[in-house]
């Protein structure tokens, strides 16, 4: 089994409707190119300061996720509509939206919605200042697995690239690819992109899908871009160059099957030999 996926790499800012009109116009691309299945980045309807999360928040579904509903069932495409910002379930206890991945299958129709659950509080050297994703952004926490064109795929967000253990999870939940939409930092990425996208392929067998934001975006902030389609064997199938656009590449079966028959490394683990240390069950 041959699959055409295609991973959308975005230059998103605070101006929501250019957002959407970019992403259609680059979702329109994806479907020509033959692509069956299309992932769009992080947090791509808006990315910008912190204080203008709430107005642009929404329900999902909701407005935006009916206008790619109608280019789903347009082109009978499996979408993946990137991360957006979810309006609060319950906004009068905590009014801060979700960053929320939402899938929709060939009908248009909400087949799977994920809630990032690690948030990017950190304060890497040459940013501007400090980022506090928690300061706009509720976590979510719950593990998200679903099925579409033939496969059984895992939905992860950016930060979540550095907790293996989110994607040895969905592994052992029997993905066999990941989609990762991110908007990774310019100063982390350089380094640990590309290094951390192979590394959680190589490591549990499976392909990863990683669209991302590129370039500048306000408050002074740069996105790494350099989009990839990663294979089991930690292979760079695709690869975007610094700029908006689509690249794509087959996903096959056959491929993963080899890879995990070579290198049996879920199998040959042995669960009767771990334990969580102490310290890992604290925070």
């Amino acid at each position: 089994m041959a699959l055409r996926v295609a991973a959308v790499q975005m230059n998103s800012g605070d101006d929501k409707a250019a957002n959407v009109a970019q992403a259609e116009e680059l979702i329109e691309r994806a479907a020509q190119s033959g692509a069956q299945l299309i992932a769009l980045p992080e947090l791509w309807t808006y990315l910008g300061p912190t204080e203008g999360n709430q107005t642009n928040a929404e329900p999902i579904p909701g407005p935006t996720i009916e206008r790619l509903a109608a280019l789903a069932r347009r082109h009978h495409v499996t979408l993946h509509c990137g991360s957006m910002l979810e309006r609060a379930d319950t906004p009068g206890v905590d009014p801060r939206p979700y960053n929320t991945a939402a899938v929709l299958d060939h009908e248009g129709r909400l087949i799977a919605k994920y809630r990032k659950i690690h948030l990017f509080d950190a304060d890497p050297v040459g940013s501007s200042a400090p980022y506090r994703e928690s300061d706009g952004i509720q976590p979510g926490n719950e593990i998200v697995t679903f099925e579409a064109e033939g496969l059984r795929i895992g939905l992860t967000t950016c930060y979540d690239l550095r907790f293996p253990e989110l994607f040895r999870i969905l592994a052992l939940r029997g993905v066999q690819m990941i989609i990762m939409g991110s908007a990774f930092t310019l100063q982390t990425g350089r380094d640990h992109w590309e290094v951390l996208v192979r590394a959680r392929a190589i490591e549990n067998g499976l392909y990863l899908l990683a669209p991302d934001q590129v370039g500048a975006h306000p408050p002074k902030r740069v996105a790494y871009g350099r989009s990839m389609i990663v294979d089991p064997w930690g292979t760079v199938i695709a690869q975007a160059p610094d700029v908006p656009g689509v690249i794509t590449a087959e996903i096959s079966l056959e491929r993963l099957a080899d890879v995990r028959r070579q290198i049996p490394s879920l199998a040959n683990r042995q669960p009767r030999a771990y334990q969580w240390a102490e310290e890992a069950l604290q925070r």
